[in-house]
């Protein structure tokens, strides 16, 4: 079905191509429906965040022209009020264009000209098409290109969108500095290799979550600024033609004033045109977050495994039935969800690297992909944060007997008492416990290597969790001959 099925009454307009009939109270023109036509690839439509966007650039733009005599104050005033229509939802739907195109973009930056332009034709008492008062090219266009006009209107979308994700994780660290208090206290096993290895609190582990999201927000608040490096003015190739000297100037500075962001002219605006590094490391950055979020979903499925065959160290909250066969079943879905967002984010990640590489002498042409996939990364990372943090981590309860018990059937703590014996010693002990299945600290006791008192000193929770306090504590109280 042809997007133009639906409508009856049309108005005929014409561009290089040739001419099209466009629906007659259509506010995008030829080349939008073309577009429209050609890329039928996700069967979406852009990011509205995008398209508010590229009408702060227009409206940037538009009141720099008119600053530098380039426009009269009317053709201005109606594309600025075109653009504010736009920034308040108005007129999204006749942005038709699939986020993904050939052309770099083009096409989008079409859309944007033609709907200002028709727009601000009506306030003028023009009709829809006609462009007699003000033409996308010629006045919404001018001093620009869709080179410098698409990455500076993705960078705009980009910083509106992090500061979502660096809130989600500024909730998830204080939840997760929540829990690691609440669990200080409680001791259970280590492991590495998914082998018994020492001991540790279960507090530990939830602060050390919580230092990785500490640096993960860090991050993400860090790469921002790169994102604030703009190539306007640069035009088609970061040359600058057909930009005014006095545009050139002032088109940034206005373009912080409409956005609230304080953006920078590029010091190379070859360079700024030819290369997306900065994207790279913006994905980057979500998916080393990713990464970070998936690792301690994973330890919570292993530590909540069971619950009663498995570790059944932590309790998830929980969220739904877990089968449609087995009754009672309940499974670990938020951090599942999770690990799916961030498996998503690694692939998008994967595609955004090669999109910025494939750019090729003055131009890439792949920016619509690194967009699709950015935009939709931001977004579910912070969407995929906010449940776990409320549907997760902030019900997560500790079995802490279970803990224990564990601890202490298990080999892993001779190495708590390895400083104090010997590594043979306590070698011979684990080779003993394995095979009697006793355990260690009852060999210990049953053949007077160390008195309990002794034994709990070197077993207290505390003292096996921390560097050096054990020995220190019986070399203070002379309990044994270090």
């Amino acid at each position: 079905m042809s997007i133009t099925d639906s409508f009856t009454n049309f108005r005929e307009e014409s561009d290089s191509i040739g001419t099209k009939q466009v629906p007659i109270d259509a506010y995008y023109g030829v080349q939008t429906l073309r577009a429209a036509e050609n890329f039928n690839i996700t069967g979406t439509r852009m990011h509205e965040e995008f398209i508010n966007s590229l009408a702060l650039v227009k409206k940037a733009s538009a009141i720099t022209n008119r600053e530098v005599g380039l426009l009269t104050k009317k053709i201005e005033s109606a594309i600025v009020q075109a653009c504010d229509e736009i920034l308040v939802g108005n007129l999204h739907d006749e942005f038709i264009v699939d986020p993904i195109q050939g052309g770099a973009g083009t096409s989008a930056n079409m859309n944007i000209n033609e709907v200002v332009a028709n727009r601000a034709n009506e306030m003028l008492g023009g009709e829809k098409g006609a462009y007699d008062f003000v033409h996308p090219n010629d006045h919404v266009n001018m001093g620009q290109s869709t080179n410098d006009v698409i990455p500076t209107a993705g960078k705009i979308t980009i910083l509106k969108l992090l500061p979502k994700v660096i809130r989600e994780l500024e909730k998830l660290h204080a939840a997760l500095l929540e829990k690691s208090l609440e669990f200080n206290d409680v001791i259970k096993m280590g492991r590495t290799q998914m082998q018994d290895a020492v001991p540790i609190r279960l507090g530990q582990e939830f602060k050390a979550y919580s230092s990785v999201i500490k640096r993960d927000i860090a991050r993400i608040t860090k790469v921002q600024e790169e994102l604030k490096v703009v190539n306007m003015g640069g035009t088609a190739i970061g040359t600058g033609v057909n930009a005014d000297d006095e545009y050139f100037d002032r088109v940034v500075p206005n373009l912080s004033l409409v956005t609230g962001f304080d953006f920078h002219q590029a010091e190379d605006l070859v360079d700024s045109t030819q290369n997306l590094d900065c994207f790279v490391s913006v994905s980057s950055a979500i998916k080393t977050c990713a990464v970070s979020l998936s690792k301690i979903s994973n330890d919570l499925r292993l530590m909540s495994s069971g619950p009663r065959t498995g570790f059944g160290e932590i309790n998830l909250p929980p969220k739904q039935n877990g089968s449609s066969i087995m009754p009672g079943k309940v499974n670990p879905v938020i951090p599942e969800v999770m690990s799916q967002v961030a498996f998503k984010i690694i692939g998008n990640d994967v595609a955004i690297t090669m999109a910025a590489e494939a750019g090729q002498l003055e131009l890439n042409a792949f920016e619509p992909l690194i967009f699709f996939n950015l935009f939709q990364s931001i977004e579910m990372l912070a969407n995929g944060i906010n449940t776990l943090t409320e549907n997760c981590i902030k019900g997560i309860t500790a079995n802490k007997e279970r803990c224990r018990d564990l601890v202490e059937n298990s080999i892993g703590i001779v190495t708590a008492i390895c400083p104090h014996i010997g590594y043979k010693k306590a070698a011979e002990i684990a080779k003993l416990a394995m095979s009697t299945g006793k355990p260690i600290r009852n060999i210990i006791l049953e053949n007077n290597i160390l008195n309990e008192s002794e034994l709990d000193a070197v077993l207290d929770p505390i003292h096996m969790t921390e560097p050096g306090i054990s020995a220190k504590f019986l070399m203070e109280n002379k309990k044994i001959d270090l």
